[in-house]
């Protein structure tokens, strides 16, 4: 299939990689030149402005950092440009707003197109292991499926347009909030004496496991290997949790839903950003305790 993908960071690089190794011609489009070399490398097709990119392709994946870019690029340079069989697939993390905006722009002239973020991060992106929630239709649903597995484990349709969107941001406002909670518990434990490792053993398999504890484990060298072991390099920046809480809180307003621990997560994550953590994992959020 031939596969237009714009947008080639950190997740968009190696989702474009996986779709050539399934077999696909990948058209890639990038403001970055260092990130086109990189996808020329792995065998996409480089182009120098999306609309060339768009030319005659089945479908157009898209990883943009924000739901500005996102309306611009479709709605300049795709909507109108690609050929109206394509499916459009935006697997950005934006606001639900625009992800609904964008998608009844391409609907009016007769695109499929769903919204697809993901979870997972660059090493699933890389490996391609990454988790998709997609909101749209039924069809284009099923037309975008083939291409979302040729770079993830699981692909799930969450319903209408903007449902992708609206599982992401709630699903990272619950990993903020059990974060928090995990980093608050482990280093309670090692206050009052605890062996760390002992309460590890103990509450990932009690009442206490959650994913943040037996998967990510947020304190060196306790539990399973993970970014705390690494000094909290690699792994989700603080900066991109900090960006979907936002998103989430935004939400939250407009749905005028109650989410008092996810308002506390949200500050909290704005000061540790505010402290120059932004780069760090968002696991580091331990060091404030």
């Amino acid at each position: 299939m031939k596969i237009a993908f714009i947008g080639l960071g950190n997740m968009g690089g190696g989702m474009a990689a996986n779709l050539v190794k399934a077999g696909h011609n990948v058209r890639a489009f990038d403001l970055s030149e260092d990130a086109l070399a990189r996808a020329k490398e792995v065998g996409c097709a480089t182009f120098s402005a999306v609309r060339e990119a768009v030319e005659g392709v089945e479908a157009v994946v898209s990883m943009l950092p924000n739901g500005r870019i996102v309306r611009q690029v479709y709605i300049d340079d795709v909507i109108g440009h690609a050929p109206h069989a394509a499916t459009l697939i935006d697997c950005s993390t934006i606001d639900v707003a625009t992800a609904r905006a964008v998608a009844e722009a391409a609907h009016g002239e007769g695109y499929k197109m769903v919204d697809a973020p993901v979870s997972g991060g660059i090493a699933a992106a890389a490996g391609g292991t990454l988790t998709f929630m997609v909101g749209g239709e039924r069809h284009a649903f099923e037309a975008a499926k083939p291409i979302l597995e040729a770079m993830g484990k699981a692909v799930i349709h969450a319903g209408d347009a903007g449902a992708g969107q609206t599982a992401k941001i709630c699903n990272n406002m619950l990993l903020a909030v059990h974060m928090i909670g995990t980093a608050e518990a482990m280093k309670m434990a090692e206050k009052l004496g605890l062996d760390p490792q002992k309460f590890y053993e103990i509450s990932s398999q009690s009442s206490g496991y959650n994913w943040s504890l037996n998967a990510y484990t947020p304190m060196p060298g306790v539990g399973v290997d993970s970014p705390a072991d690494k000094d909290y390099q690699g792994g989700f920046a603080t900066a991109l949790m900090l960006k979907d809480l936002r998103l989430a809180m935004e939400a939250a307003d407009n749905a005028d839903a109650a989410v008092p621990l996810s308002s506390r997560a949200a500050a909290l994550y704005e000061d540790f950003a505010g402290a120059g953590n932004d780069g760090l994992d968002f696991s580091a959020i331990i060091k404030t305790y």
